[in-house]
């Protein structure tokens, strides 16, 4: 029986996943068939896809990259592996995003921020205190290099302005504003929108304190701008920015760029 087994095509007389899990690997592996992990034996067809994964070691790059093609199917796995996205600053929303891109396998990330990690920044942003002092484009680099380290990880340490917007992220498909401040978003936003007239660009609004969840939604104002957030809770004192919101805020984000790489460009 023809089987791909850990990306790689065998020809095996096995009937059952198990089986196959038996022969290339031990029987403590994880299995996972055409897409899903299993826990119970399954019997197998002719060109099914399995991967047998060792628990608690790092697979090889081709190992990783068919389990997760299983997972997403072929067609998708191999756009988001083929994509480039950029990430606008590194805090609660951009250190999250940057964080579920790597795990989906996006080929290339581009990571752009001028800060370093401190204290306040433990409370929703997808640091450690070990980060503490680190600008905070290493620190998320390295956290990447941990999750997906067949991806291509690209920094920049620099504040962004008007002037260097061009220059940073015309070579990317998708761009995430992923900043704090009003006036800083409304100046990269505008800036992309004037000069990179071929990228999208996926940004946020009201995220802040501890309103509904439901409140947060996507939203596509121009037909290369989506905006994620309620549009109307911004940091401010008695209302800050906590973790449950503003993470869901950076899966929306996550979410839309996911979106717009398999070509729904929909919200």
């Amino acid at each position: 029986m023809k089987l791909t087994v850990n990306g790689k095509e065998m020809e095996l007389t096995c009937q059952t996943a198990f089986e196959v899990r038996n022969q290339v690997g031990n029987p403590t592996d994880i299995v996972i068939l055409n897409g899903f992990q299993i826990s119970q034996d399954s019997p197998i067809s002719e060109n099914d896809v399995l991967s047998v994964i060792q628990k608690g070691v790092m697979p090889k790059e081709e190992e990783l990259e068919s389990m997760m093609m299983a997972r997403h199917t072929p067609n998708v796995h191999n756009k988001l592996k083929n994509a480039k996205v950029a990430i606008a600053g590194l805090g609660g929303l951009g250190s999250n995003i940057a964080v579920m891109l790597a795990r989906i396998g996006v080929g290339e990330l581009f990571l752009v921020d001028f800060d370093i990690i401190e204290p306040s920044n433990l409370n929703r942003q997808n640091y450690y205190v070990r980060h503490l002092g680190m600008p905070k484009t290493i620190a998320l680099k390295e956290q990447i290099e941990e999750i997906n380290p067949f991806i291509t990880v690209k920094t920049e340490t620099v504040k962004i302005t008007e002037e260097n917007v061009k220059r940073l992220f015309s070579d990317y498909d998708i761009l995430c504003e992923a900043f704090d401040k009003p006036d800083q978003k409304s100046m990269l936003v505008n800036t992309a929108l004037e000069q990179l007239p071929n990228v999208k660009i996926v940004a946020a609004s009201g995220l802040a304190g501890y309103e509904s969840s439901n409140l947060i939604k996507t939203t596509r104002p121009m037909s290369r701008l989506y905006l994620c957030g309620d549009l109307e809770n911004s940091a401010r004192i008695g209302n800050g920015l906590m973790a449950p919101r503003v993470q869901i805020c950076a899966g929306h984000q996550a979410n839309m760029v996911l979106r717009l790489l398999v070509g729904q460009d929909e919200i």
